[in-house]
């Protein structure tokens, strides 16, 4: 008796746990956010648009239509849309982003602590790849139409190995992903010393793998 009253309690406990740890589902249809010129209530997440005032251009964003600002040292451009810019995500734990590749133009890596990421190339030819955490690479050739996944919380990066510009689209699976970047300040006075090491590093990398996905350590780089 004691043991079944035991193992009764076990298995409460453990859906407990487990409603507790899950996601709640929307009490409502949709939660577009409401635009505040002051935030007064500071919650995880948005506040919802009062539903009266909702409409269609609440789950509509022009943000993504154009290319982003190239013109820098990687060539490169990210635009990110979130709830906080884009109403219509709010509760519903999607981001959307554009990526924009000039000729040898590079994302350096970074992380979202907070998503996973599918990577769509839109236009062009494009390697893309993620460091697990034993410090190995695998990254694989990508091709108008491909697809690729950057698991959650893993620094990953991409470079345009092609001819002509490239344009990469991605979901992310929240609503406010984060971004964690390799920035020059966490290097210190040799970061540019560093950077180029791991550019230089990443592109060899490509070389005899381009068509197919690389399992190899990230060599004399180490990522604390």
């Amino acid at each position: 008796m004691k043991k079944s009253c035991l193992l009764v309690c076990i298995v409460i406990f453990i859906c407990m746990e487990y409603i507790c740890l899950a996601d709640f589902d929307n009490l409502q249809d949709t939660c577009p956010t409401a635009t505040q010129a002051k935030q007064t209530v500071f919650i995880n997440g948005f506040n919802c648009k009062n539903p009266a005032n909702i409409t269609s251009s609440d789950f509509k964003t022009s943000n993504l239509n154009h290319t982003g600002n190239i013109d820098n040292i990687f060539l490169s451009a990210v635009t990110i849309a979130t709830a906080a810019d884009f109403p219509g995500l709010n509760t519903l734990g999607l981001s959307i982003a554009r990526t924009d590749l000039e000729v040898d133009g590079l994302v350096l890596a970074h992380s979202h602590p907070r998503a996973s990421e599918m990577f769509f190339v839109s236009k062009g030819n494009v390697v893309a790849g993620f460091i697990d955490t034993r410090n190995k690479v695998f990254q694989l050739g990508l091709n108008e139409g491909d697809v690729f996944v950057f698991p959650r919380g893993l620094l990953h990066f991409c470079f345009n190995s092609g001819f002509e510009p490239a344009t990469v689209f991605s979901v992310l699976n929240s609503q406010n992903p984060g971004v964690v970047t390799l920035s020059g300040a966490m290097f210190g006075p040799d970061s540019d010393n560093v950077l180029d090491k791991l550019v230089r590093q990443l592109i060899s990398l490509s070389g005899s793998k381009h068509n197919g996905v690389g399992n190899m350590t990230l060599a004399g780089f180490s990522i604390m």
